[in-house]
C-alpha cells in the first residue's frame, strides 16, 4: 500500500512539473510579440529574431504572425546578414502580396543589395539586383512613399553602375583594345545619360573611333 502512495505522489509530482515547464516556457502569443519588439527596439536582434520565429511557429494564425514575419527581415537587416534578410522580405511578399507593407518589404529588400554595392572597379551584380528591385518598387507604386525615397537610390546605382563601366572602358583603351572600349563608352552614354560621367564617355568614343580609323588606314 505504502509502495502504490509513494509511486501516486512521484507521478502526481512529475505532472505538476511537466505543468509548470509549460507554462513557464510556452508564452501566449501576445507575450512573444511584446518580447520580440523589446529586444528589437534594444537592437538585441539575434534574441529578438528568437521570439518571432517562435511566435511564427507556435501561433502560425495568431494576428502578431505577419508583424514577426516582417520583423525577423528588419532584425536580420540590422544584423548586416542580408541574405536572410532578402529571403524573409521575400517569404513576406510571396505570402502576403496584397499587405499595405509591401513597399516597405520591397524597398528594404533593395537595401539589402545597395547597402553592399563595391567600389567601381569591382563586380557590380549588388548594384544591378538594388537597381532593378528599386525600380520594380516604382512601377508597382509610383505614388508611395517608399516609392519616391528610392529615386535616390536608384541615381547612385545608376552612377555606380556607369562608372563601372567606364574604368572597364578606360582599361580597354589603355590596353589598345578599342572596339572592347568603344562598346562600353556606348553603353555609358545610352544606359546613363544623365549621372554625371557621360561627358568622359563622349571624349573617349571619339578617342576610340579615330584610333580604329587609324588602324584601317595602316
Amino acid at each position: 500500500m505504502k509502495r502504490f502512495v509513494l509511486l501516486a505522489l512521484i507521478a502526481m509530482f512529475a505532472f505538476s512539473g511537466c505543468a509548470w515547464f509549460q507554462t513557464e516556457e510556452e508564452k501566449t502569443a501576445q507575450e512573444l510579440i511584446h518580447d520580440g519588439m523589446d529586444q528589437y527596439n534594444d537592437k538585441d536582434y539575434k534574441d529578438a529574431i528568437e521570439s518571432f520565429e517562435k511566435l511564427k511557429d507556435w501561433y502560425p494564425f495568431s494576428k502578431y504572425a505577419i508583424l514577426a514575419e516582417l520583423k525577423i527581415g528588419d532584425a536580420y537587416y540590422h544584423l548586416e546578414e542580408y541574405e536572410d534578410a532578402i529571403a524573409a522580405y521575400e517569404d513576406f511578399e510571396s505570402l502576403h502580396p496584397r499587405n499595405e507593407a509591401i513597399p516597405y518589404v520591397i524597398y528594404q529588400t533593395g537595401l539589402c543589395y545597395y547597402d553592399r554595392i563595391d567600389t567601381v572597379d569591382r563586380d557590380q551584380s549588388t548594384a544591378h539586383k538594388a537597381l532593378e528591385t528599386f525600380e520594380r518598387l516604382r512601377k508597382q507604386f509610383p505614388k508611395d512613399p517608399y516609392s519616391i525615397k528610392a529615386e535616390q537610390n536608384i541615381k547612385k546605382c545608376q552612377k555606380s553602375l556607369a562608372e563601372h563601366d567606364l574604368y572597364v572602358g578606360l582599361f580597354y583603351y589603355k590596353s589598345r583594345h578599342y572596339k572592347a572600349a568603344l562598346q562600353r563608352f556606348i553603353k555609358v552614354i545610352t544606359n546613363y545619360p544623365d549621372v554625371g560621367v557621360h561627358q568622359k564617355a563622349l571624349q573617349y568614343i571619339n578617342k576610340c573611333e579615330e584610333k580604329i580609323k587609324e588602324a584601317v588606314v595602316k
